[in-house]
Protein backbone atom coordinates (compact mmCIF):
# COMPACT_ATOMS: atom_id res chain seq x y z
CA UNK A 1 0.00 0.00 0.00
CA UNK A 2 1.50 3.39 -0.90
CA UNK A 3 1.83 6.45 1.26
CA UNK A 4 -1.20 7.95 -0.51
CA UNK A 5 -3.66 5.44 -0.45
CA UNK A 6 -2.42 5.10 3.59
CA UNK A 7 -3.38 8.50 3.94
CA UNK A 8 -6.50 8.50 1.93
CA UNK A 9 -7.73 5.09 4.16
CA UNK A 10 -6.82 7.49 7.59
CA UNK A 11 -9.14 10.17 6.04
CA UNK A 12 -12.04 8.61 5.08
CA UNK A 13 -11.52 6.51 8.33
CA UNK A 14 -11.94 10.02 10.19
CA UNK A 15 -14.84 10.82 7.96
CA UNK A 16 -17.02 7.81 8.50
CA UNK A 17 -16.39 8.43 12.35
CA UNK A 18 -17.50 11.75 12.41
CA UNK A 19 -20.20 11.02 10.32
CA UNK A 20 -21.74 8.36 12.78
CA UNK A 21 -20.72 11.23 15.87
CA UNK A 22 -23.30 13.39 13.59
CA UNK A 23 -25.67 10.93 13.69
CA UNK A 24 -25.68 10.49 17.40
CA UNK A 25 -25.21 14.32 18.26
CA UNK A 26 -28.03 14.70 15.48
CA UNK A 27 -30.47 12.55 17.42
CA UNK A 28 -29.42 13.77 20.99
CA UNK A 29 -29.95 17.51 19.43
CA UNK A 30 -33.65 17.05 18.03
CA UNK A 31 -32.20 18.13 14.56
CA UNK A 32 -33.98 16.22 12.82
CA UNK A 33 -32.65 18.54 9.55
CA UNK A 34 -29.13 17.56 10.33
CA UNK A 35 -30.77 13.84 11.43
CA UNK A 36 -32.28 14.05 7.56
CA UNK A 37 -29.24 15.34 5.64
CA UNK A 38 -26.98 12.04 7.16
CA UNK A 39 -28.51 10.12 4.39
CA UNK A 40 -28.44 9.58 0.84
CA UNK A 41 -31.26 9.47 -1.52
CA UNK A 42 -32.50 6.18 -1.01
CA UNK A 43 -31.05 5.96 2.62
CA UNK A 44 -33.14 3.98 5.49
CA UNK A 45 -33.39 3.26 8.59
CA UNK A 46 -34.71 0.37 10.68
CA UNK A 47 -35.63 1.37 14.92
CA UNK A 48 -38.15 -1.60 14.63
CA UNK A 49 -35.76 -3.90 17.53
CA UNK A 50 -36.37 -0.75 19.61
CA UNK A 51 -40.05 -0.86 19.08
CA UNK A 52 -39.72 2.13 16.40
CA UNK A 53 -40.37 1.99 12.33
CA UNK A 54 -38.02 1.04 9.57
CA UNK A 55 -38.29 3.58 6.04
CA UNK A 56 -36.88 6.40 4.35
CA UNK A 57 -34.89 9.33 6.42
CA UNK A 58 -38.32 11.49 6.46
CA UNK A 59 -40.08 8.91 7.70
CA UNK A 60 -37.72 7.82 10.68
CA UNK A 61 -37.30 11.48 11.43
CA UNK A 62 -40.58 12.06 11.97
CA UNK A 63 -41.46 8.67 14.16
CA UNK A 64 -38.48 9.92 16.05
CA UNK A 65 -39.07 13.74 16.38
CA UNK A 66 -42.57 12.19 17.74
CA UNK A 67 -40.66 9.64 20.37
CA UNK A 68 -38.09 11.96 21.49
CA UNK A 69 -40.56 14.79 22.06
CA UNK A 70 -41.05 12.74 25.40
CA UNK A 71 -37.34 12.77 26.49
CA UNK A 72 -35.55 16.18 27.01
CA UNK A 73 -32.46 14.30 28.18
CA UNK A 74 -31.04 11.93 25.73
CA UNK A 75 -27.58 10.95 25.07
CA UNK A 76 -26.19 7.99 22.55
CA UNK A 77 -22.60 6.89 23.54
CA UNK A 78 -21.77 4.99 20.17
CA UNK A 79 -18.16 3.30 21.06
CA UNK A 80 -16.15 0.14 20.21
CA UNK A 81 -16.84 1.56 16.67
CA UNK A 82 -15.66 -1.03 13.72
CA UNK A 83 -15.72 0.25 10.32
CA UNK A 84 -14.30 -1.67 7.13
CA UNK A 85 -14.37 -0.40 3.48
CA UNK A 86 -15.82 -1.91 0.66
CA UNK A 87 -16.06 -1.16 -3.00
CA UNK A 88 -18.65 0.12 -5.29
CA UNK A 89 -18.42 0.98 -9.23
CA UNK A 90 -14.53 -0.95 -8.71
CA UNK A 91 -13.15 1.72 -6.67
CA UNK A 92 -12.15 0.30 -3.09
CA UNK A 93 -13.08 2.93 -0.50
CA UNK A 94 -16.51 3.55 -1.76
CA UNK A 95 -18.23 1.91 0.42
CA UNK A 96 -17.59 1.80 4.52
CA UNK A 97 -19.78 -0.56 7.26
CA UNK A 98 -19.67 0.23 10.83
CA UNK A 99 -20.32 -1.63 13.59
CA UNK A 100 -20.58 0.19 16.88
CA UNK A 101 -21.98 -0.31 19.94
CA UNK A 102 -24.25 1.80 22.07
CA UNK A 103 -25.50 3.37 25.64
CA UNK A 104 -28.47 5.44 25.74
CA UNK A 105 -29.82 7.18 28.81
CA UNK A 106 -32.60 9.43 28.68
CA UNK A 107 -34.92 11.14 31.17
CA UNK A 108 -38.74 11.56 30.22
CA UNK A 109 -39.01 14.66 32.13
CA UNK A 110 -36.80 17.78 33.33
CA UNK A 111 -35.14 17.26 36.38
CA UNK A 112 -36.64 19.84 38.76
CA UNK A 113 -34.05 21.43 41.78
CA UNK A 114 -34.23 19.39 44.54
CA UNK A 115 -34.60 16.00 43.21
CA UNK A 116 -34.07 13.21 45.18
CA UNK A 117 -31.57 12.11 42.51
CA UNK A 118 -28.96 14.69 42.48
CA UNK A 119 -29.33 18.18 40.46
CA UNK A 120 -29.31 17.27 36.67
CA UNK A 121 -31.57 13.97 37.73
CA UNK A 122 -30.89 10.17 37.21
CA UNK A 123 -32.31 8.82 33.75
CA UNK A 124 -35.34 7.27 33.47
CA UNK A 125 -33.98 4.08 31.67
CA UNK A 126 -31.06 2.98 30.10
CA UNK A 127 -30.78 1.73 26.71
CA UNK A 128 -28.02 -0.65 24.97
CA UNK A 129 -27.03 -2.17 21.74
CA UNK A 130 -25.73 -2.23 18.42
CA UNK A 131 -25.94 0.09 15.70
CA UNK A 132 -24.67 -0.99 12.07
CA UNK A 133 -24.19 1.53 9.99
CA UNK A 134 -23.83 1.23 5.60
CA UNK A 135 -22.43 4.75 4.53
CA UNK A 136 -21.46 5.10 0.58
CA UNK A 137 -19.14 8.24 -0.64
CA UNK A 138 -21.66 10.73 -3.25
CA UNK A 139 -20.23 13.91 -4.26
CA UNK A 140 -21.47 15.27 -1.40
CA UNK A 141 -19.13 13.03 1.14
CA UNK A 142 -20.34 9.96 2.61
CA UNK A 143 -24.01 9.07 3.71
CA UNK A 144 -25.64 6.80 5.07
CA UNK A 145 -27.19 3.95 2.84
CA UNK A 146 -28.53 2.80 6.07
CA UNK A 147 -28.65 2.07 9.42
CA UNK A 148 -29.84 -0.28 11.33
CA UNK A 149 -30.45 -0.20 15.72
CA UNK A 150 -30.09 -3.38 16.98
CA UNK A 151 -31.30 -2.64 21.02
CA UNK A 152 -30.30 -5.50 23.15
CA UNK A 153 -31.46 -3.99 26.44
CA UNK A 154 -33.59 -1.51 28.62
CA UNK A 155 -34.44 -0.80 32.18
CA UNK A 156 -35.38 1.45 34.14
CA UNK A 157 -32.47 2.91 36.65
CA UNK A 158 -34.83 2.31 39.56
CA UNK A 159 -33.40 -1.22 39.20
CA UNK A 160 -29.96 -0.39 38.92
CA UNK A 161 -29.62 2.50 41.86
CA UNK A 162 -31.80 1.06 43.95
Amino acid sequence: MTQRVELATVMDRLAVDEWVTEYATAVDDGDWAAYRGLFAPDGRADYRSAGGVEGDADTVAEWLAGTMRRFPMRQHLIVNRRVRFGTLDQDVGDTARVRADYVNPMRLTPPRPGDDDGPLGAPDFVSGGRCAFALVRTVEGWRFAEVVVEEKWRRPTALVSG
